[in-house]
């Protein structure tokens, strides 16, 4: 599959906040879009432009391509309750973002290709496919075999200290964590209102 390999702060100045996922930079370099004309190129508001600025913002952080995000988007307003915290719930409980939440991994592209070497493993099986879907209580694990690794005990000594959303929980000795309730719309890192992506959809699906 397809991943963006451009410069990511690109992405974080086009809409206009620091996507944390994406980038370890606390702040942006600079306020304005990308492109030697950006600062005079701000382009008036609507709600379409609002709406596809938190679409992208939320696309982007999590590092998912479009037609994939469109499914969850389908998968939560198929699914009985609210659509924008399903999605949110969808979207926080893949491998990679829990991988990334657990402090295992500085990005969620850096998550992902542990996951994908094959270092994470799930109740004991090796699962290398990003977009795993982590159910409560299921133990997420670092491979025993690559517990070893130097670069595995460096993110595990970071992890160590990094604070946590509420939802999972951790123990650094064995390096397993869980999700121990579903996550919610404030256990994001970012603010985004997924409401609005709903609405920006509602019209294709």
């Amino acid at each position: 599959m397809a991943r963006y390999r451009g410069p990511r702060m690109a992405r974080c100045r086009r809409v206009g906040v620091v996507l944390p996922g994406l980038t370890t930079a606390a702040t942006l370099d600079r306020a304005t879009p990308p492109g030697q004309h950006g600062a005079r190129r701000k382009g008036k508001s609507s709600d379409y432009k609002d709406r596809l600025i938190e679409k992208q913002k939320m696309r982007w952080h999590y590092g998912i391509l479009e037609k994939q995000f469109r499914k969850y988007v389908v998968e939560a307003s198929r699914r009985k309750g609210p659509t924008g915290r399903i999605l949110v719930t969808l979207l926080e409980s893949r491998l990679d973002n829990v991988i990334w939440r657990l402090g295992l991994a500085a990005t969620i592209p850096a998550a992902r290709q542990l996951v994908v070497h094959g270092h994470i493993t799930v109740d004991g099986s090796r699962v290398d496919r990003p977009s795993f879907h982590v159910k409560p209580n299921q133990a997420v694990s670092v491979h025993e075999k690559s517990r070893a690794k130097p670069f595995i005990q460096a993110a595990l000594e970071v992890g160590a200290t990094r604070i946590r959303p509420g939802y999972l929980d951790f123990n650094p000795a064995t390096a397993i964590g869980k999700i121990v309730t579903e996550p919610q719309r404030e256990d994001m890192p970012l603010e985004c209102d997924p409401q609005k992506i709903v609405e920006f959809y509602s019209q294709q699906i």
